[in-house]
């Protein structure tokens, strides 16, 4: 493999950690582990891995910290592999700057699916300014004319919505939580932020969805948030 990827595993499980280390040794990776979050952060520094695999529960720190201290230096993917399953837990780590959220029990199938995702945000790089054309299917958006088609029919969307899909498809393949969308397009919280969001993103589905009770561009992870298909290629 040419470009073989470098993936840090900080898990103190040494169970988990080696059935992971295993499997993934198989799909050609490079594995590294860390059984405890300093261990985790030197590793980080000193091994410039490509993607971390990450516990929460750690025993000398929470994963939170972890990943707020690696988001004060570095954009490197954080893949987040938890037994928490509360949405707490989950939109805890995702605001933090985690990419993705994978609960215990996991497959290898489905971990090694948002791997790849991983990779593919890896691959993007870092471009100077966003790309101004995202395509995603039949859906075009063309952000300097602020111009949204869909099957080749223009559709007119309020700010309030234009917002909210750019949000979701810069983020595309990635949760974006209830929180961050507040945040971003609201720029604020109050008693009725959860039903705006839900009200706004009916009206986006209604506008964008070739089935809107079927959603295929916007997918909602439950209790966290949405999640984007990712794009055409």
């Amino acid at each position: 493999m040419s470009d073989q990827k470098k993936i840090l595993i900080i898990e103190d499980d040494p169970k988990i950690t080696a059935f992971m280390q295993l499997s993934l040794k198989t799909q050609d990776y490079t594995v590294l582990a860390a059984k405890c979050g300093k261990e985790g952060i030197l590793a980080f520094c000193n091994e410039n891995p490509d993607i971390i695999l990450l516990d929460l529960g750690l025993p000398d720190m929470d994963g939170i910290d972890i990943i707020k201290e690696i988001r004060n230096i570095s954009d490197i993917p954080i893949l987040v592999v938890s037994a928490r399953e509360f949405d707490k837990d989950k939109i805890g780590a995702l605001d933090a700057g985690a990419n993705d959220y994978v609960t215990k029990p996991f497959s290898m199938g489905e971990l090694s699916a948002r791997i790849r995702v991983m990779e593919r945000y890896l691959s993007q790089g870092a471009p100077s300014r966003p790309q101004s054309v995202l395509h995603f299917d039949a859906l075009c958006i063309d952000t300097d004319r602020r111009i949204i088609v869909q099957n080749g029919k223009e559709i007119h969307l309020t700010p309030l919505e234009y917002k909210l899909l750019l949000l979701l498809a810069r983020n595309a393949g990635k949760v974006v939580t209830h929180n961050q969308i507040l945040k971003e397009v609201w720029g604020y919280q109050d008693s009725d932020a959860a039903r705006n969001i839900r009200v706004c993103l009916a009206s986006l589905r209604r506008k964008i969805e070739p089935d809107s009770s079927h959603p295929h561009y916007i997918t909602t992870e439950i209790g966290v948030g949405y999640r984007f298909i990712e794009p055409s290629k």
